[in-house]
Formats: C-alpha cells, sequence, structure tokens
C-alpha cells in the first residue's frame, strides 16, 4: 500500500475575486507540484460527490439551506467580507466532503497506508451554523463523524496546524468528549479564539497559541507539549491533520516562520501517534495556505513524508 492522493478538476470551479487569497491557484499549484516523479507512487483517485446528507454530520439543516440560497446563478457572491460563493461552490464543497469521507473509508478497510485530500474550499472555520473564514461547511468535522458513524471510532483526533485558529472545528466539538480538537496558530491573529484557556466541556479542546515571528523552534516545542501530549492521554482511533500551510514563513496573511522541515516533521509525529494508537489510520486535509511556492513546497514536504510512511 501507499499514500493516496483525492484531488478533483472541480475545486478549480469555486471561483473569488481577483486578489482574493484563497484562489483556484492554489489548486493549481498543489497539482504541479505533485505531478513530480518523486510523487509517482502516490495513488491517484478522482475525489467522488459526497453524500449531502453527511453534511448533516456538523451543521444543521438551516444552515446548508442557508449556504445553498447564496449561491448565485452567475458571477460572485459575497457570504461575508472573506467568504465567497460562486455558481459551483455547493458542487465543489460536496467533493471535498465526498474526498474526505472516502479517505476516512480507505484507511479503515486499509486499501491506503495514509491519504491526502487536496480540496478546496478549506472548511476549518465553518462553524455549526456560520459560514466564514472562506469556508462554507466543516470537512474535518464531518469527516470526524464519518469515522464514528460509519466505521464505529469510538474516538477521533483533528490536528489543525494552520495558522489561523479552527473555530468552526472547535464549536462544533466543544461539548463532544469522544473527539480531541487540537491547534497550533498565531495569536492574536484571524479570527480571535484560540486561547490556551479554551478547553472545551470535557477538557478535549488543547490549544497551543505561537506568536508573530515564532519560528520552527516554538512550533515544535508547543506541538510536543501540548499537542502530542494530548494525543498520547487520548489514545484516538483516527488522526485527522487539518493541513493548512499557512504557517510558512512566504504567507502574506501570518507571521509565522516555518519551513518545509517543520511540517516534515510534524507530519511525521502525527504518523508515530497513529501507528501506536490507531493501527496507522492517518487522513490529511488541505486547509489553508495562500503564497502558491510556499504551498506547493510545503505540501510536497507533507506528501513525502506520508509516502515514506
Amino acid at each position: 500500500m501507499t499514500t493516496r492522493l483525492y484531488t478533483h478538476d472541480i475545486f478549480l470551479d469555486h471561483l473569488t475575486p481577483p486578489g482574493h487569497p484563497e484562489r483556484p491557484d492554489r489548486m493549481k499549484a498543489v497539482a504541479a507540484v505533485l505531478d513530480h516523479e518523486a510523487f509517482a507512487p502516490l495513488d491517484r483517485v478522482e475525489a467522488p460527490r459526497g453524500d449531502p446528507d453527511t453534511i448533516l454530520y456538523a451543521h444543521p439543516y438551516t444552515h446548508i439551506e442557508r449556504v445553498i440560497a447564496q449561491i448565485p446563478e452567475e458571477g460572485i457572491a459575497r457570504i461575508d467580507a472573506d467568504t465567497c460563493a460562486s455558481p459551483k461552490s455547493y458542487e465543489v464543497t460536496l467533493h471535498a466532503i465526498g474526498a474526505a469521507n472516502a479517505a476516512v473509508d480507505d484507511v479503515f478497510a486499509d486499501t491506503a497506508a495514509n491519504v491526502f485530500v487536496a480540496a478546496r474550499p478549506p472548511g476549518h472555520h465553518a462553524e455549526k451554523t456560520t459560514a466564514m473564514g472562506f469556508c462554507l461547511f466543516n470537512t474535518a468535522a464531518i469527516a470526524a463523524r464519518h469515522a464514528q458513524r460509519t466505521h464505529g471510532a469510538e474516538r477521533v483526533a483533528i490536528v489543525d496546524w494552520d495558522v489561523h485558529h479552527g473555530n468552526g472545528t472547535q464549536d462544533i466539538f466543544w461539548d463532544d468528549e469522544t473527539v480531541l480538537y487540537c491547534s497550533t496558530h498565531q495569536m492574536p491573529l484571524y479570527p480571535g479564539t484560540g486561547a490556551k484557556g479554551e478547553t472545551g466541556e470535557h477538557g478535549t479542546i488543547c490549544n497551543a497559541p505561537l506568536s508573530a515571528q515564532d519560528t520552527g523552534d516554538q512550533f515544535r516545542a508547543a506541538f510536543k507539549e501540548r499537542i502530542l501530549a494530548a494525543i498520547d492521554d487520548f489514545r484516538p482511533d483516527l488522526i485527522i491533520i487539518s493541513a493548512g500551510f499557512d504557517a510558512h514563513h512566504r504567507d502574506p496573511l501570518a507571521e509565522i516562520n516555518l519551513v518545509e522541515d517543520d511540517f516534515d516533521w510534524a507530519t511525521g509525529k502525527l504518523m508515530d501517534a497513529a501507528g501506536r494508537f490507531c493501527d496507522n489510520r492517518l487522513v490529511s486535509l488541505l486547509e489553508g495556505g495562500y503564497d502558491l511556492k510556499g504551498l506547493a513546497s510545503s505540501t510536497a514536504a507533507h506528501v513525502m513524508r506520508l509516502m515514506r510512511g
């Protein structure tokens, strides 16, 4: 078995205004770097269309209706100052959700060593009832619930190293003792959540905020002392990575100075944890990353580490 890659040309069809950081060129940059011969062993699968009913795993029907109602027939609609929708956006999100759920199926069926889903738009800012921060639906949260409902997973860990705190994932699992949400992120920064003291109703929220200009040294220390320690205590049946690459030093939306080796290192540490606790079941979902060169090189380091096993 090798690493499986899910992606689809439909991810180019979620359109945003000129100059918007979350743009189709992100997918082109990821596709280009993964087309290198070094990634020939990847098991490439077209992202399937997901079942719309699985969105209900993380969001009420009223939220789904509200998002669909804001999908324009043509052009680009603003949901808020940052978040947009275009005519195919709902279909695009269904393929992102379908790929994430299929990735979960793969690791439970032992048909892939691990899985990387190269999809957009990102999802971790989508709260139970609010689309925000470029995100319409929370793909990672839906995938975690899919693991529980379809495969009987008792405990799922979501590890989010996007430079922006995943307020949506935290909101969805705030009072849930069966899902551990761990995040490293710059603070203060959008969306303003993610303090260490935000621990959830059952202590299953673990935030490890970083400061502007922090480097890999501070990131790795926080990851070891808080994130990995929380995973060791939780002993998950599945690890899902919300893999944002906007903590890279080139990224224009933040001020953390990670390099490719830091993402390689963090990937390896989570693979080790997956080996100890959950029979190597690990799924990685692309979140942010807005400098195209930094996104491409960081994705390459991450996926190459997944492939090394």
